[in-house]
């Protein structure tokens, strides 16, 4: 489990190059490393690599352990977001009848306006039913501008994990606590995109899952 940028306990791609920023008076991609900010999209070409928004609508670099552990909680997002009737399930069943597609085959075939679809992407995103990945495209000057493919999250991670969303969320807790090393209670209550209770970490710590070093604080076994 793994950041691109550094917010949270969680180890961070960008914090780990140790490279100053391309300009750190401003933010945005202004901020990230100054040689090093394509780590993350080469980072995502390794096929056990999964990229993620489920950090808050933020990227969530996951291995298979992780996509394993997030499983039950995104096909639920995607079951739920496919019933409704609205131009996300319409995303969504366009996806499944042709495939990952780039955005602007998506913007073609349902006729939506890049702020409208930008606005569906980051709702789908963020519940894990859809996953992006960065691609280049050619223009027509012979160059190139970076795009987006888009995927359902049952053709990205083929292989169902039959539990409850709440046993999916307490293993997505561990993987990030283990990953972390040690962080704050509050801190990982917050890390996903669904809230963590105070009683899941309580029953963790119960069940000899988590510990706490000292009050307030969580380690791994």
């Amino acid at each position: 489990m793994l950041t691109l940028t550094q917010d949270a306990a969680i180890p961070s791609l960008f914090a780990a190059t140790h490279e100053d920023a391309y300009d750190a008076t401003k933010k945005g991609f202004a901020s990230w490393p100054k040689t090093k900010w394509s780590w993350g999209g080469e980072l995502t070409e390794r096929p056990d690599v999964f990229e993620t928004k489920l950090h808050r609508g933020k990227t969530l670099f996951l291995s298979p352990d992780g996509a394993r552990a997030a499983d039950p909680l995104c096909r639920a997002a995607l079951a739920q977001a496919e019933s409704a009737a609205d131009d996300g399930a319409r995303l969504l069943r366009h996806l499944a009848a042709a495939g990952p597609s780039t955005v602007e085959d998506v913007k073609s075939e349902l006729g939506l306006a890049a702020a409208a679809l930008r606005k569906v992407r980051e709702g789908l995103e963020r519940d894990g039913a859809i996953v992006a990945r960065g691609v280049a495209v050619e223009d027509s000057k012979g160059g190139h501008r970076h795009s987006s493919v888009l995927s359902r999250w049952d053709q990205v991670w083929r292989k169902p994990w039959k539990t409850t969303e709440d046993t999916a969320l307490e293993e997505l807790v561990v993987l990030g606590v283990r990953a972390a090393v040690l962080t704050h209670e509050d801190e990982a209550r917050n890390w996903f995109s669904w809230p963590v209770a105070r009683q899941t970490i309580a029953d963790l710590v119960a069940a000899g899952r988590l510990v706490h070093p000292v009050s307030g604080w969580l380690a791994a076994r």
